[in-house]
């Protein structure tokens, strides 16, 4: 009974695995077509959608085309109007060049043409003129000089009122111009008149000083003067000594070294040699003060420091009287006030008229005229074309080539001769006036010649049986010619010719 219970268990147990898995599989076949039918529908719907995209865009990309094509089409209409636009103005360049071509043909053709007549004319003109002088017996120059005189003769007198109405009517314009523009630009500036000299001379309380400056067998003055390279005259003089040297600074270091060694009253190689070697030091600094306070009261920028320190040597500089710094500063501002009434460059006239007689800070070492010694300083140091040039013209020695040129050369004799800036010896003033004198006797048909006003004018008179109203106008221009170019002298010169003629008749 047992042993068929197991023979019936064993087979019901496989009958239900296997049922189990047919029902397992039934319910796995139904799970799967459920969810296959979802995802179906899923496909379908992505389907769907994806269709209505591709649609879409189908549908964009036409308009794009279509809105692309009639773009293009646009452009190639509008190249081909500018196409056709083209041609039409190549057509009517190309006529017009036609034209121009025929234009100048024609005018080529009247060129020779009148070219022919000019030849033509200059062959007939030269017959005539040789037939005038067989005829004459005279050459063109001789028929020319002789007409000439005869027309000069007629209108002696209306060229003489011509030339002397010209002459008032100019010089009454330009003085009138000239004066209101120096007046207009001196009233800017306003210097001290009274001129400067370089001192000396060393005061002494009493001749008793002389021995202790000379020294022991001369030991001290000896020294003094190996020393600050100046010559000490200690002559009969009373109660002064005299300072002798080509170098101003030198001289300058000498004389307020004497004076500090004086007031100290120790007065000994040792102690002279410390004051001096002070006395250069502090010389030094006040070179360099005097440069950057002029460079700073004038206003002028840019200059290299070793030039500003040139600049303050000319302190201790004079020509005529007149200190050479105080000078160049009155020239820049002159020339700065006379360039800004014509509208010239103000910056390169101030420049250069501070700086134009830099060359005389050095001209004692420096063989040379001191404008081209001056000129050589600036290029040197790299300052602009105009301002060299300007240095280098403002006596005249070269042709002045700007107008800041000669705004600097009119200033720096604006400055020399206004009242008191220069001092003439008499020796110059009898100088100047016997070559004008000189000069004016060497011409033909002259009584005499007086030089008057310190030589600023020159009265001639000529001889009135030799010469006639217009050959003493004529004599007066050539003299004031040959003034110019073989004297020196600083201004204007006028010379005036006289003629005088007398007649005598006596009653009985």
């Amino acid at each position: 009974m047992k042993w068929e219970a197991q023979q019936l268990f064993v087979p019901g147990i496989i009958l239900g695995v296997i049922a189990g898995f047919l029902l397992s599989k039934v319910v796995f076949k139904k799970k799967f077509e459920k969810e296959r039918d979802k995802y179906q529908d899923e496909i379908e719907k992505a389907q769907k959608t994806t269709h209505k995209i591709l649609s879409d865009a189908q549908s964009e990309a036409f308009k794009i085309r279509q809105q692309a094509q009639t773009e293009q089409q646009e452009k190639h209409n509008e190249l081909r109007r500018m196409e056709e636009r083209l041609m039409k103005k190549e057509d009517v360049v190309e006529k017009k060049i036609e034209d121009l071509d025929k234009s100048k043909q024609e005018l080529d053709n009247k060129i020779v043409k009148v070219r022919e007549v000019k030849l033509e004319v200059e062959k007939i003109h030269s017959k005539q003129a040789e037939e005038l002088e067989k005829i004459s017996n005279l050459s063109k120059e001789s028929a020319r000089e002789i007409l000439f005189k005869k027309v000069e003769e007629q209108s002696k007198e209306e060229i003489l009122k011509h030339i002397e109405r010209l002459e008032n009517d100019m010089k009454k314009e330009v003085d009138d111009k000239a004066r209101l523009l120096l007046a207009e630009t001196i009233q800017k500036y306003s210097a001290e008149v009274a001129a400067e000299t370089t001192m000396t001379t060393v005061q002494l309380e009493s001749d008793d000083l002389k021995g202790r400056i000379i020294g022991r067998e001369g030991r001290n003055i000896n020294a003094f003067e190996r020393i600050t390279g100046v010559d000490v005259i200690v002559d009969d003089t009373p109660g002064s000594i005299v300072i002798s040297c080509f170098d101003p600074i030198r001289r300058y270091v000498a004389k307020i070294a004497l004076e500090q060694l004086i007031s100290d009253g120790r007065i000994h190689p040792a102690k002279i040699e410390e004051t001096v070697d002070k006395i250069k030091k502090d010389t030094l600094i006040l070179i360099k003060e005097l440069g950057e306070k002029a460079v700073f009261d004038t206003g002028v920028s840019g200059l290299p420091p070793n030039l500003v320190k040139l600049l303050g040597r000319l302190k201790f500089r004079s020509s005529y009287g007149q200190n050479a710094l105080k000078h160049s500063m009155e020239v820049a501002f002159i020339a700065e006030g006379l360039a800004e009434a014509i509208g010239a460059n103000s910056d390169i006239a101030k420049k250069a008229g501070l700086l134009h007689d830099l060359g005389k800070a050095v001209d004692h070492e420096i063989k040379g005229n001191h404008s081209q010694i001056g000129a050589d300083i600036l290029k040197k140091f790299g300052l602009s074309k105009e301002v060299v040039h300007a240095v280098a013209a403002h006596h005249g020695n070269i042709k002045p080539e700007t107008t800041e040129a000669y705004l600097v050369m009119a200033a720096n004799e604006i400055s020399n001769h206004r009242p008191g800036a220069q001092k003439d010896t008499l020796e110059m003033f009898i100088k100047r006036l016997s070559e004008f004198e000189t000069l004016a006797k060497s011409f033909d048909g002259i009584k005499n010649a007086f030089a008057i006003q310190s030589g600023r004018k020159l009265r001639v008179f000529v001889n009135p049986e030799e010469m006639d109203d217009l050959q003493a106008k004529k004599l007066s221009y050539e003299i004031a010619r040959k003034i110019e170019s073989e004297t020196d002298y600083a201004g204007v010169v006028e010379v005036h010719a006289i003629r005088e003629s007398r007649r005598e008749a006596y009653a009985v």
